[in-house]
C-alpha cells in the first residue's frame, strides 16, 4: 500500500464527522427497526396464559403460536437482503413499518387462534427484515471510527424496546386490575398489550422518509453525487470523497453482485465465513436468552411467583437488559468484540448454572423454596446482564461489518435467518421441555454457554477498528 493510501485509510479509520448529532440522529432513526423487534418479540410475554385461557390449548399448542411467529422472522430475514439490494435499505425499512402495524391492528383483533398465528407471522417478517436492514444499514453509514458504538445501538433499541414492552404490560394489567383478561378499552388487557405496537410501528415509518439511503446502496446503482453527500455528512469533509467512492466502488464491483451462490464454497456448501456468521447467531439464541423475553412471567407464575410480582420481575430484568447493553456499548471499540464475548460466554455459564441447580429443587405449596427462589431470581438477573453486555450488542456488530462487500447482504440474512430458526427451536421446545424437567432445561442451556468459548476462541476473528473494505 503506498503512502498516500495508508493516510486515507488511516484518515478513514478516524474520520470525526463535523455533524456527528446528524449521524447519531441517522443511526437512532434506523434502530428504531430494532426497537419494533424488541417489542414485538416480547410483548408476547404478557397474553401467554391469556390466550392459553381463552383458546383452552395445551403447552405443545401454545408453543406453537408463541414460536410461529419465528418462522415468519427466518424468511423476512433470508430475503430482506436481497429486497434491500434490489430496491434501498430506506424502502426496505418503510415495508417492515407497514407490517410492523398490519400485524399490531390483526393480533390485537384475532377472532380465532389461527388468525392470531397468522398476524404473528406477518409481524415476525417484519422483525426479520428488520434485524437484517438495521445493523446493515447502521454499518455501511457509520464511520469507521464509530461504528462499534453506533452499531450498538441495533441492540440498544432491542433491549429497550423489551423493556418498554415488559413495562406497558405492567401499567396495562395493573390498569386491568392484574387480570389478562380484564376488560380494557372494550377489548381483553392481553389484546390492548399487542395492539399498542401500532404507535412505535408509524413513528418508524415516518423516521425513515428522514433519513438518508445508504452511500454504498447509491453507489451500486449509479448515484454517486448524492453518495457524496452523504459520506460528507457522515464520515467528514476532511476525507477525500473521491478515493472513498472509488474504494467502496473497487470493493463492490471485485465480483458479481451478492446472490446466494457467492455464499456457496469450501468443503461444507457454505464458505467458513458464512458459517462463522451462522454460529455466532446459533450459540447466540441457544443459550436460551429469549426464555427469559417470551415466557419469563409464565416462568416464575410456574414457581409460585402472583402475576403481578412475575410481570414486575419481567421488566426488572429487562432494565438489567438495557444496563448490560449500555456498558456494552462503552467498551465495544475500546475492549473488542472477541473478549467481550468470552467474558459474557463465562458469566453465561455461571448465572445458568445456579438457575439449573435451583430449579432442582422441589416445590413447597407451590413454591420453591426461599433460598432457591432468591438464587433463581439473581441468577436469572445475572444471566441476562452478562448476555447483554457481551453475545446481545457483539453478534449484531459483528454481523453487520464481518463479511465482505460483495456478500455483505446475502451473509447476514442467512445468518440472521439461522438465528431466527434457533430462536424457534428454543421458543417452541421450551413449554414441552419445562413440563418434562426445568432444571435440565437450564443444563441444556448451560452446555451451549460453555461451547461458545472456544468456538470464538478458534473461529470468531477480531473486527475492531477494521473498514468494512477490509473485511473477507
Amino acid at each position: 500500500m503506498t503512502s498516500a493510501a495508508q493516510a486515507q485509510a488511516s484518515g478513514a479509520r478516524t474520520a470525526h464527522p463535523e455533524h456527528l448529532g446528524h449521524v447519531i440522529f441517522i443511526t437512532a432513526a434506523a434502530a428504531m427497526g430494532g426497537f419494533l423487534f424488541g417489542y414485538d418479540s416480547s410483548v408476547i410475554n404478557g397474553a401467554v396464559e391469556a390466550i392459553r385461557d381463552r383458546y383452552d390449548v395445551g403447552s405443545a399448542a401454545l408453543a406453537q403460536v408463541i414460536a410461529i411467529a419465528l418462522i415468519g422472522c427466518a424468511i423476512g430475514a433470508a430475503t430482506a437482503g436481497r429486497i434491500a439490494d434490489r430496491i434501498g435499505r430506506i424502502r426496505c425499512m418503510q415495508i417492515a413499518a407497514v407490517l410492523f402495524t398490519v400485524s399490531a391492528v390483526g393480533s390485537a383483533l384475532p377472532f380465532a387462534l389461527w388468525d392470531l398465528a397468522f398476524w404473528r407471522v406477518v409481524g415476525g417478517f417484519a422483525i426479520g427484515m428488520a434485524s437484517v436492514i438495521g445493523p446493515a444499514y447502521i454499518a455501511e453509514v457509520a464511520p469507521p471510527a464509530y461504528r462499534g458504538r453506533l452499531g450498538s445501538f441495533q441492540q440498544a433499541a432491542i433491549v429497550i424496546g423489551i423493556a418498554v414492552s415488559q413495562l406497558v404490560n405492567w401499567g396495562i394489567l395493573n390498569a386491568a386490575d392484574g387480570d389478562q383478561r380484564g376488560e380494557l378499552m372494550g377489548l381483553e388487557a392481553w389484546q390492548v398489550m399487542l395492539g399498542v405496537m401500532v404507535v412505535p410501528a408509524v413513528l418508524y415509518g415516518l423516521l425513515s422518509f428522514a433519513i438518508p439511503e445508504s452511500p454504498r446502496y447509491l453507489i451500486s446503482v449509479g448515484k454517486h453525487e448524492r453518495a457524496r453527500q452523504i459520506l460528507s455528512e457522515v464520515e467528514g469533509s476532511e476525507i477525500d470523497l473521491d478515493a472513498r467512492v472509488t474504494e467502496i466502488e473497487t470493493g463492490m464491483h471485485r465480483e458479481e453482485k451478492s446472490s446466494f451462490k457467492d455464499l456457496l464454497g469450501g468443503s461444507f456448501f457454505f464458505k467458513p465465513i458464512v458459517w462463522v456468521g451462522i454460529g455466532l447467531s446459533v450459540f447466540q439464541q441457544f443459550v436460551g436468552i429469549n426464555v427469559a423475553f417470551y415466557y419469563s412471567a409464565t416462568l416464575w407464575q410456574s414457581v409460585g411467583v402472583d402475576p403481578s410480582d412475575s410481570f414486575f420481575y419481567s421488566f426488572t430484568t429487562s432494565i438489567i437488559n438495557i444496563v448490560g447493553t449500555v456498558i456494552a456499548m462503552i467498551f465495544v471499540d475500546r475492549v473488542g468484540r472477541r473478549p467481550l464475548a468470552i467474558i459474557g460466554s463465562v458469566g453465561m455459564v455461571i448465572g445458568l448454572a445456579l438457575e439449573a441447580w435451583a430449579f432442582s429443587s422441589n416445590l413447597v405449596d407451590g413454591q420453591l423454596p426461599a433460598t432457591q427462589g432468591w438464587v433463581a431470581l439473581i441468577a436469572a438477573h445475572v444471566f441476562v446482564l452478562f448476555f447483554a453486555l457481551s453475545w446481545g450488542v457483539v453478534v449484531w456488530v459483528m454481523l453487520g461489518e464481518m463479511f465482505p462487500n460483495r456478500i455483505r447482504a446475502a451473509a447476514l440474512g442467512v445468518a440472521a435467518a439461522a438465528q431466527w430458526i434457533a430462536n424457534w427451536a428454543i421458543t417452541a421446545s421450551f413449554p414441552s421441555l419445562a413440563d418434562w424437567n426445568l432444571s435440565f432445561t437450564y443444563v441444556i442451556y448451560t452446555v451451549f454457554a460453555a461451547l461458545s468459548i472456544p468456538f470464538v476462541l478458534k473461529f470468531v476473528k477480531e473486527t475492531k477498528g477494521k473498514r468494512l473494505e477490509e473485511m473477507g
